[in-house]
């Protein structure tokens, strides 16, 4: 089984192929891509299967692999307004193969399936209940990526997940951790949407939802308020500067630069702690992502504070999710 891999991020878009023969391989056991590609025409140029794609708001009656005809891409769209970052983007690239590839069958995989195992006092808002009842509720997303870095993290620190307690972060454009406990999610930080957590390159992460009313009876308007909040705020919005680490870590002198690492360290250091909490204690503590993954300044400065909850194995997992986009529809397929 030949199978194209597409993940549209909010700054990124990974082509990869995958050949997979017998039994799938575990989880935390990824074989290598044959091949990844720079643009989707070369990709495209090859011979494959099925494509499958991350997408990151679905349905919520779908599973975690849907057939994405004309019908249920349209269902996408109308429900991704949660994840304009992501899912426009992910929808023009399952246009694109349509158009290039019609015979082609395409899957979108739900990115935010892995946190269908919270429990009701993890997922609900302080809400009304018919709102609750009514499909707003914590959601969580990264989900392919916590779900993979669990797993490689427990097999690099030499166990397996049942039994294990696991803080992951995934730490990138986009941020979330996660708490996980014998493979299954408990807790998250992502809301019903990818606004909510620890503030991330250009979202803002989580704000007082008085201020947004306050901002709203001050004449911004609702489009104005969303733009602000998904590309304006977060790393951005406050160094004025850049959303990049990179550019923020090369540019320390500058007070404002400066201020926006910070912001991120305390508020990801904080969480970190509730992740903790809810689980009880911790056995593996993983980093994955861009910046979870590269910048082992904040790493270091993220962990100052985890040691009062004793000496655990400090993993940093390199991102795998195209090979999680394999294996779901490889597995659902058979």
């Amino acid at each position: 089984m030949r199978l194209l891999t597409v993940n549209a991020g909010s700054t990124s878009l990974k082509l990869e192929g995958y050949q997979l023969v017998g039994a799938l391989p575990a989880v935390g056991e990824p074989p290598e891509p044959f091949a990844r590609y720079d643009s989707l025409d070369a990709a495209l140029a090859e011979r494959f299967d099925a494509v499958s794609h991350r997408v990151v708001r679905v349905p919520d009656e779908w599973g975690g692999v849907t057939l994405l005809d004309r019908s249920a891409q349209a269902r996408v769209a109308g429900v991704g307004a949660d994840a304009p970052l992501h899912d426009a983007p992910a929808l023009r690239v399952v246009d694109a193969v349509r158009e290039a590839r019609a015979d082609l069958p395409q899957y979108a995989v739900a990115d935010g399936a892995f946190h269908r195992t919270l429990s009701p006092a993890a997922y609900t808002y302080g809400l009304p209940r018919e709102l609750s009842q009514g499909g707003l509720r914590r959601r969580g997303f990264h989900g392919l990526s916590h779900e993979y870095a669990a797993h490689r993290a427990a097999r690099m620190a030499g166990g397996v997940v049942a039994g294990t307690r696991i803080v992951s972060l995934h730490l990138g454009g986009g941020s979330s951790l996660c708490a996980v406990r014998d493979g299954a999610s408990v807790d998250t930080t992502m809301g019903y949407t990818p606004l909510d957590g620890v503030p991330m390159a250009t979202r803002s992460g989580s704000v007082d939802p008085g201020l947004l009313i306050h901002l709203l009876r001050g004449g911004m308007t609702v489009d104005a308020l969303e733009e602000m909040l998904e590309r304006r705020s977060g790393l951005l919005g406050m160094s004025a500067l850049s959303g990049d680490v990179r550019e923020l870590l090369a540019a320390r002198d500058d007070p404002d630069a400066q201020l926006a690492l910070d912001v991120f360290v305390w508020r990801t250091r904080a969480a970190l702690g509730g992740m903790i909490a809810v689980l009880g204690g911790v056995d593996i503590i993983a980093f994955t992502g861009g910046i979870g993954e590269h910048a082992a300044l904040l790493r270091t400065q993220i962990l100052e504070g985890s040691a009062a909850w004793g000496t655990v194995p400090v993993c940093v997992v390199p991102a795998r999710e195209n090979w999680m986009l394999a294996r779901a529809v490889a597995a659902a397929l058979r």
